[in-house]
């Protein structure tokens, strides 16, 4: 598991995260959501120690503070919002920094792995010089390098994704989402930033709902996307869905007017 307990983040003198209680199970994917500024980038970094918080995070029942950076290395791989790269590195180099954390000694692995994102035969392209999304996929090749086994003898890994899907078009948003199904399924850990509503139904196991540095709820899709949860943490109407024929749970915004909501509150 991964488990936050009492965790405060400021930032000077204003605080970004108070007292939150957070917990991810191995073998599950985890849909962090929320508005813009709700904390939810804030607290993927207290997860992975990136930023110094009050409270306490375990993963696997390690205390982040006190585990060697390695030794956090080989269990759980990070997957940042943005990675900008001055050097040009080949994507194939850039896929290798992650074997350079792994336990793995397969030389091949860096290759499969951009195989895996649907980037075969871009080993030798320039990162500089691909888009956007496919610069997104070279990372999570980089991040999967690290991670590649969901479980080693028995201990499951994870994944820390932010918004791994903010710079792709919608093939590529459900190829990355499988990705993290597969992962989870196969008993590792997944835990996703994630904007699209509609896509953290489809996929996530648990939904974590945050506004202004705290949870709102948590539980499965179906219990937290809910029209009133929803319309008073983004204030615009929502309304959800469920098509009879497949039983996906799906959303839709109505009313793009905050001050049409705030009449109808």
């Amino acid at each position: 598991m991964i488990i936050a307990r009492g965790v405060t983040l400021r930032y000077g003198h204003k605080t970004v995260l108070e007292g939150l209680e957070f917990a991810a199970h191995a073998g599950e994917l985890t849909a962090i959501v929320g508005p813009n500024g709700s904390g939810k980038t804030s607290l993927l970094k207290t997860l992975t120690g990136e930023v110094r918080c009050t409270g306490n995070v375990c993963v696997a029942g390690r205390d982040i503070a006190t585990t060697p950076a390695w030794e956090l290395a080989s269990i759980r791989a990070v997957l940042p919002q943005s990675t900008p790269m001055s050097f040009p590195f080949q994507a194939i180099e850039v896929v290798r920094l992650g074997l350079a954390q792994s336990i793995s000694d397969d030389s091949n692995l860096p290759h499969r792995a951009l195989a895996r994102v649907g980037l075969s035969g871009y080993e030798a392209r320039y990162y500089q010089e691909l888009s956007g999304g496919e610069q997104q996929r070279v990372q999570l090749a980089r991040v999967l390098c690290q991670v590649w086994e969901p479980k080693i003898s028995g201990q499951p890994r994870w994944l820390l994704l932010d918004e791994p899907v903010s710079s792709l078009d919608i093939g590529h948003q459900l190829h990355v989402m499988q990705i993290a199904r597969e992962y989870a399924d196969a008993g590792g850990g997944v835990v996703a930033v994630m904007h699209d509503l509609n896509l953290s139904a489809m996929f996530a196991d648990r939904v974590v709902l945050m506004k202004s540095g705290r949870v709102v709820a948590d539980g499965v899709p179906e219990v937290v996307l809910t029209n009133e949860k929803l319309s008073h943490t983004y204030d615009c109407r929502i309304r959800t869905r469920t098509p009879p024929a497949s039983r996906n749970w799906y959303l839709i915004p109505q009313a793009a007017y905050r001050d049409d909501f705030d009449t109808a509150r």
